[in-house]
């Protein structure tokens, strides 16, 4: 293989800024990519250069391979970086852009088909001996075969799309009755996000920690683990607050999640960098969960511990050369706290503009961030706004800079999560000052759940100045669908008269953190803007109180709303592929 010149990021946000930095760093330019929303996101404004994709929707856009590898040709690029999330695990993508001559900055197609699939990673898990909890060998076709599976089993299990992550076409099954549409709805999130609805299930284990180990390997056989992290505090399955190493973990598990690691890589033909995830139950058994074969949102952890620019070592090994190192040795403790754009409350994504932002500094902090003071958060595309991840010599240096830097952090225009990192930095159960360390991956919605009710945005919907995010003396536009900055003198206005029109007046966005549709009335409204994917009734239908209208998604997460009362639907004219805004009328029940 041939060294890299210039870079394509297939992504979008924080990732997409994070490998354009290291393309700087590394003498490598980069080549954006961008939606119609996104066309003056930081992740543009950073790379060299940026290129339009034409569409608003994921799947229109950064779904697109025919228009990311064709924008790749135009601009010249010899290589393609997914990031995470989108294309990344995709094996059809990085065959295609394989075949398109260009270089792909991941692992091979095979791998990712051999552990991509959740199903198959277990084969292979199962091939080297590693740990696993009991489930199925093949992805289920029927709500029955779960039925079966659950009586065998027993009561909890977890449906899994074989194919993605991020807590999408993920459910937990509790009870029986709720099989059938946990089943669905599996199904329907892992084809919208995945492209692919296939799902296997397995027995849900009671307050498990969820560790991973972060990986290495190069196409000379070398594979190296990294890091632990402990990532157990979850939110419907997607992780909030992550660290490394894994604490409060013996030498022989330390050891066995290392070996069952290595063994599970070798054996799939591994090549670049790699996350295997586990659980650890609290009487000390290890099971193996999955695969992810891409770069992790919560790499930055390794990195700070480790001091590996995890980006550079991806482009090295790209380029064919040798990890050049058998072991790295964790030195300190580091966290990382992802901020997203949705109330505090309840994690109900809400999308707007971002009046101001002031981000942390000092000792031991770093910001990896998508976005700045006068972007919008779109709401097709994930919430999150970026990553606090701060380091110290140990836990207890790392925790304490942790609440003064969270204490530092100021966001207005859209609630964040921010009263939520804030409260979980001085739990007990997660600052473990006694060793008792008692967060694990439900803590959230159970030990953790009355804190979370009396969370408050607080005054971070306050708009206080104008949302535009225009600069004086510069224009942006397009030029055969790629962007350019243009720089105009600042007297340039002076030499055109004005028009005898009076100018529209601008009304700051202040988002709805809304959450559930009105009780106790008939009237039923959206609780967040999004797109409308599943239509449970219809007009003249009757409901009882509670029943499903439709289903709304935005940022990649679904919100179902029901009726507020018995009777008659009236005035349901959406269809899926709608799109609402919060606080719209869906229909009124008669």
């Amino acid at each position: 293989m041939s060294k890299l010149t210039k870079v394509l990021i297939a992504n979008r946000g924080e990732i997409a800024v994070r490998v354009a930095r290291a393309c700087t760093d590394a003498g490598i330019a980069s080549v954006a990519v961008y939606a119609d929303d996104d066309r003056d996101a930081l992740h543009v404004r950073v790379a060299d250069e940026a290129y339009s994709l034409g569409g608003v929707t994921a799947a229109e856009t950064y779904l697109d391979m025919h228009k990311l590898i064709s924008v790749a040709h135009r601009a010249g690029a010899d290589a393609v970086h997914p990031g995470y999330g989108f294309l990344s695990e995709s094996a059809g993508f990085a065959q295609a852009v394989i075949d398109a001559g260009l270089i792909w900055i991941g692992p091979p197609p095979s791998a990712i088909r051999a552990l991509g699939d959740k199903v198959s990673a277990r084969q292979v898990a199962a091939k080297v001996g590693a740990p696993l909890a009991a489930g199925t060998s093949e992805p289920v076709t029927s709500a029955e075969e779960i039925e079966a599976f659950a009586d065998t089993h027993g009561l909890p299990v977890v449906i899994k799309a074989a194919f993605g992550g991020g807590g999408r076409g993920l459910k937990v099954v509790e009870h029986r009755e709720d099989i059938p549409d946990l089943f669905d709805l599996a199904v329907r999130e892992a084809t919208a996000d995945f492209g692919r609805g296939e799902c296997f299930v397995e027995q849900y284990l009671d307050k498990p920690r969820h560790i991973e180990t972060q990986c290495l390997a190069d196409y000379h056989g070398n594979v190296v683990v990294v890091s632990t992290r402990d990532c157990s505090l979850q939110r419907r399955h997607q992780k909030l607050v992550e660290e490394a190493p894994a604490p409060f973990i013996t030498q022989e598990q330390h050891d066995e999640l290392v070996r069952a690691s290595t063994a599970i890589l070798r054996e799939a033909g591994y090549v670049g960098a790699g996350t295997c995830e586990f659980l650890l139950t609290r009487d000390g058994v290890i099971s193996f969960l999955e695969v992810n074969t891409r770069l992790q949102v919560e790499h930055p952890v390794s990195e700070e511990v480790c001091g590996i620019d995890l980006v550079r070592e991806q482009f090295r090994i790209a380029a064919g050369e040798q990890l050049g190192y058998t072991t790295v040795e964790p030195k300190g403790h580091a966290f990382e706290f992802r901020l997203y754009a949705e109330d505090p409350a309840n994690f109900v994504p809400t999308p707007g503009t971002l009046t101001t932002l002031r981000l942390p500094g000092g000792p031991g902090v770093r910001l990896d961030f998508g976005y700045t003071t006068g972007d919008t958060v779109p709401s097709m595309f994930d919430s999150m706004l970026g990553k606090i991840i701060v380091w110290g010599v140990d836990r207890a240096q790392a925790l304490a800079r942790a609440r003064r830097a969270l204490a530092e952090i100021s966001v207005v225009g859209v609630p964040t999560g921010l009263p939520f990192h804030q409260a979980v930095v001085n739990a007990a159960d997660f600052a473990a000052e006694d060793g008792k360390f008692g967060v694990h991956t439900r803590w959230i919605d159970t030990d953790f759940a009355d804190t979370l009710k009396s969370l408050s945005v607080g005054d971070q919907t306050t708009a206080t100045s104008d949302t535009s995010t225009s600069q004086p003396g510069r224009v942006v536009v397009e030029v055969g669908g790629k962007r350019l900055e243009i720089v105009i003198p600042s007297n340039l206005g002076a030499l055109f008269p004005p028009r005898n029109t009076a100018p529209t007046p601008r009304t700051p966005r202040t988002p709805t953190a809304q959450v559930a549709p009105k009780r106790g009335g008939g009237t039923v409204t959206a609780p967040m803007q999004g797109v409308v994917v599943k239509v449970a009734t219809e007009a003249g239908s009757s409901v009882a109180e509670g029943d499903l209208i439709v289903v709304i998604e935005a940022m990649k997460m679904e919100q179902s709303v029901f009726a507020p009362a018995a009777g008659t639907v009236s005035g349901l004219t959406l269809e899926p592929g709608d799109r609402v805004t919060s606080g719209q009328v869906i229909c009124t029940i008669r």
